[in-house]
């Protein structure tokens, strides 16, 4: 029986988006993109995550209780969250500065420490949730599904953002959590919502959002909401 309290606090994170566009489907520069939208390759760097009125800002996670909503939760609490509200956790950027397009960001080896928490550290900085350390990793193989997934890809259309995160993986308590968009099998189980976004071209700030329901383990039906906020920054830029 899982601890409500032991709630994977597997931390929001963010992406950074910036100017390194790719036509989807070649190999073209953003200026001759197709009307499906350019690829964005490079490193969505991260806002810290903040207590804001009440809630939170930045790049932050929540956990939906099962038979929740969305808006409305039933949200879990993480007592190590330092907001008002215990329901957000936090998240600060990692050695990488955030999350990457176009490759991976794996976990390293060993992954877990001797007490379970996890030591993935370059998209985020690894979080206390109940004691226990968590971190975000995208690999070529699902640990948790053990089955082969595309690199992240965002995509921008005009100032909208859409793509997948279908590698986007939490560890925490010597267990793996998948929490991409869609999952590794090319499904949106229960809550699971495509990732969708905002980008400012001129400052190239982002925000992006997605839903991922638990499938199978500890957490089986509980939905992790992401909320990832920062500036992108394109490969080969400073």
């Amino acid at each position: 029986m899982i601890n409500r309290r032991m709630v994977v606090r597997i931390g929001a994170v963010a992406v950074t988006a910036g100017l390194g566009l790719t036509a989807c489907g070649g190999s073209k520069s953003a200026s001759s993109s197709n009307a499906s939208g350019s690829q964005l390759v490079g490193t969505f760097r991260l806002d810290a995550g903040a207590c804001s009125g009440g809630g939170a800002s930045g790049t932050f996670f929540r956990m939906i209780d099962p038979g929740g909503k969305i808006a409305s939760g039933p949200f879990f609490q993480n007592p190590d969250s330092t907001c008002p509200d215990k329901t957000y956790t936090l998240a600060k950027p990692g050695t990488d500065g955030g999350i990457r397009t176009g490759g991976y960001q794996s976990n390293p080896t060993p992954p877990f420490t001797s007490t379970g928490s996890a030591l993935a550290d370059r998209i985020v900085a690894p979080q206390a949730f109940t004691a226990i350390n968590f971190g975000i990793a995208t690999n070529p193989v699902d640990p948790q599904a053990g089955l082969h997934v595309p690199a992240p890809q965002i995509e921008l259309a005009g100032t909208s953002l859409s793509g997948q995160v279908e590698a986007w993986s939490a560890a925490w308590n010597n267990q793996y959590f998948n929490q991409g968009s869609p999952k590794p099998n090319g499904t949106r189980p229960g809550l699971t919502t495509p990732l969708s976004g905002t980008y400012d071209p001129t400052s190239h700030a982002f925000v992006i959002t997605w839903s991922s329901q638990v499938v199978g383990g500890p957490f089986n039906g509980f939905t992790g909401y992401w909320h990832l906020q920062g500036t992108f920054v394109p490969s080969g830029a400073s």
